[in-house]
């Protein structure tokens, strides 16, 4: 088990190293991976039942061939698909946000680079490595957490649109 203590000192040097912002990208990157995973969650368990109440809903009309069953079935099309991309718009802005975050790491790292310099001069390099350390660990944090997040993001939209396919074609019109 010493491997565990060991991990956690490396990811609290980790943390300490990349300043301040480091904290507000390892939040949002928390905040997105819930996200992602409760939408995942759905689509494994709650969407189902969501399909199955919009099939049962469209097989007891009577009549699904007129003007008025064709928005019905609009209807139920679009309130499964609003059900599948409940979280999606928020977790694409979080993807966004991170590589931005980083940026401000970089700016803010970049800032006690220079301080450092005022004070102490140019000849200095480890006073400087401190602020060097501020503007890169974010900038890397920012751009892994926002990469981890596109791929799955991409991937959960691209599953919506499908989903809401399947469901569209499964409330199909029949003529009568």
């Amino acid at each position: 088990m010493p491997a565990l203590p060991e991990a956690l000192i490396a990811t609290r040097d980790f943390v300490e190293s990349g300043g301040p912002v480091i904290r507000v990208i390892i939040a949002v990157t928390f905040l997105m991976w819930v996200l992602i995973i409760e939408r995942y969650w759905y689509l494994y368990s709650g969407h189902r039942s969501a399909v199955q109440q919009a099939l049962d809903q469209w097989h007891a009309r009577s009549e699904t061939a007129s003007w008025h069953a064709h928005q019905i079935r609009r209807r139920l099309v679009s309130r499964v698909a609003k059900q599948l991309d409940a979280t999606i718009p928020l977790i694409k802005t979080l993807v966004a946000l991170c590589p931005l975050l980083g940026l401000l790491g970089t700016v803010t790292g970049m800032v006690e680079v220079f301080d450092v310099m005022a004070a102490a001069g140019t000849g200095n390099p480890r006073a400087m490595a401190s602020g060097v350390s501020y503007a890169t660990i974010p900038t890397m944090a920012g751009m892994v957490a926002a990469l981890s997040g596109l791929a799955f993001s991409i991937q959960l939209e691209r599953r919506s649109r499908n989903e809401r396919d399947r469901v569209a074609d499964l409330l199909a019109f029949t003529e009568g």
